[in-house]
């Protein structure tokens, strides 16, 4: 996992900011009393959760995420394990869990997916719900993964300039395997400073393959949204947001 090096998990506030999908998990958490965030990260959510007063477990693979995590404001108020899924059983019953970030892309194969959600239920106190979001495959956002369209420059917490770009696999066939396989490049300024690159490969699931597998994991109710002012999903639809009972 490519953030395990400290100067890309040192950018990833920079390039994953307060947005839009924070303040709708946040809304979405109002009335829960115990969240898990599954894949929290640098625990953004989950810290904001915590200062409002909310239990909150944090659960991420990746131990320096964590190190960042803990050291935020709120930091030791939320119940931190480095670890997937298979830590569910051990958190305590949840009001509402969620998977942010489009970790459920992370998934390449239906198996792993449903292993996670069935966990997921079984972690979930009656009532309660699971939420995420997974990037909808008819938006084809992979077009945009070229160096040409997709660079950026960020300042890092050092005050450095980055240059962020990402370049998708040509021999990626979405269209036949559901999968994008692509590099994502931070090249250090001054240039022509050193240039890390890390390689990601990402599943694009269909509203219909979510929902079957959501099904299939004992979540009987889903509400869909498109958007994260909870608009409908349609043909122009970026996101496919999943709110699962």
């Amino acid at each position: 996992m490519h953030y395990d090096d400290p100067r890309l998990v040192a950018l990833y506030d920079v390039l994953n900011p307060f947005a839009p999908d924070t303040a709708f998990y946040l809304a979405l958490a109002e009335s829960a009393q115990h969240v898990v965030d599954l894949g929290c990260g640098t625990g953004l959510l989950a810290c904001e959760l915590a200062r409002r007063g909310q239990r909150v477990t944090g659960i991420d693979p990746s131990a320096q995420m964590l190190r960042v995590a803990r050291s935020r404001p709120e930091g030791d108020k939320v119940t931190w394990i480095e670890g997937d899924a298979s830590a569910l059983p051990f958190v305590g019953a949840a009001d509402l869990l969620v998977m942010t970030g489009h970790v459920a892309q992370v998934f390449l194969d239906d198996a792993a997916f449903l292993a996670t959600l069935r966990a997921a239920r079984r972690a979930i106190r009656p009532g309660g719900a699971i939420a995420f979001e997974s990037r909808n495959p008819a938006a084809r956002a992979w077009e945009n993964w070229t160096r040409e369209r997709s660079t950026r420059r960020v300042e890092a917490p050092d005050g450095k300039m980055v240059d962020v770009w990402q370049e998708r696999d040509p021999e990626s066939d979405p269209s036949t395997t559901g999968r994008v396989a692509f590099t994502t490049h931070y090249r250090f300024m001054p240039a022509p400073g050193e240039t890390l690159s890390a390689t990601s490969e990402l599943r694009f699931r269909t509203l219909d393959e979510l929902a079957r597998l959501l099904t299939d994991a004992g979540f009987a109710r889903i509400d869909w949204y498109g958007d994260w002012n909870r608009a409908p999903v349609d043909e122009t639809s970026r996101e496919l947001i999943a709110v699962a009972r």
